[in-house]
């Protein structure tokens, strides 16, 4: 079997390809932050408190003026109007199910000053769809909220083409996607797609350890079991899964983004890496 090869050559020899780099253009593309030889987590976030930083929790709502929560600067909800089609609009109905308000308080008390906007595309009983999902995280995209913590995924194949195209144009607009590992042993995106921060549990109590995983595609794990979290009513709930050890990790991450607001979702990751509690320089 042959294979053809289809070479794209330029009618002038010297001409460079789409894509490439003029050499008068090297002083435009300097690094704003270059990382340290040792990345500590005294320089990653040490004194951040993530002000300044916008977070977006894509869920079934934030209950607003919850103890744990605090200010919701904004929230939305993805619903079907009267034609059928998805509209995104403002929100009062507050959190339908709990789930959001606890994924916001866990981002709160880590990263005290971050700006926190619902995104409610969950309905009572955990109910959603794929097509909600897509438009609320292309709606997130769409406001470049640095951070949106996806505690939540799909199984159904035939939305994982858009998920992806979505997920990397968060990537390349600096939009960092944090998301949860399904809690069975199944396949469910977007947490599967290398552009992503994805998260699994671990059993330790301290809410600033966390682990790199070199064995993906879980990336890193973060405190999730026997949690006591925010919930409806202006209560606690104590709970158990992946869902509640993502906001842990986006949490960590708004407060590297509170310091270092220039960081990439490439640099990053490269942070976390280095930070992780596992790591041998992590102190």
């Amino acid at each position: 079997m042959s294979v053809a090869v289809e070479l794209h050559e330029h009618e002038e020899e010297e001409a460079l390809p789409a894509w490439s780099l003029p050499a008068e253009s090297v002083d435009r593309i300097r690094v704003p932050v270059t990382l340290p030889d040792q990345v500590t987590r005294d320089w990653a976030w040490g004194g951040s408190t993530g002000a300044g930083v916008r977070v977006c929790i894509l869920d079934s709502g934030i209950e607003l003026d919850h103890p744990l929560v605090g200010r919701v600067d904004h929230s939305v909800a993805v619903i079907r109007d009267d034609d059928g089609e998805l509209q995104v609009v403002e929100d009062d109905a507050g959190d339908l199910c709990g789930h959001g308000t606890a994924c916001a308080g866990v981002v709160r008390a880590l990263a005290p000053d971050v700006e926190l906007t619902s995104i409610r595309v969950l309905g009572a009983g955990y109910t959603g769809g794929g097509e909600i999902m897509l438009r609320g995280l292309a709606w997130a995209i769409e406001q470049g909220f640095q951070i949106v913590n996806m505690s939540l995924s799909t199984t159904r194949t035939k939305y994982v083409e858009r998920l992806h195209e979505l997920a990397d144009r968060a990537y390349f607009r600096r939009v960092l996607l944090v998301a949860s590992a399904h809690n069975m042993p199944v396949e469910s995106f977007p947490w599967r797609f290398a552009s992503v921060i994805s998260v699994g549990s671990h059993e330790e109590p301290d809410p600033l350890t966390f682990y790199y995983n070199p064995s993906p595609p879980v990336e890193f794990f973060g405190r999730g079991l026997d949690l006591d979290v925010a919930w409806l009513g202006g209560g606690t709930l104590r709970c158990t899964g992946n869902s509640f050890a993502t906001p842990h990790i986006a949490g960590i991450c708004a407060l590297i983004m509170g310091k270092h607001p220039e960081l990439t979702p490439f640099q990053l990751k490269s942070v976390l890496y280095q930070t992780a509690s596992n790591a041998k320089d992590a102190a």
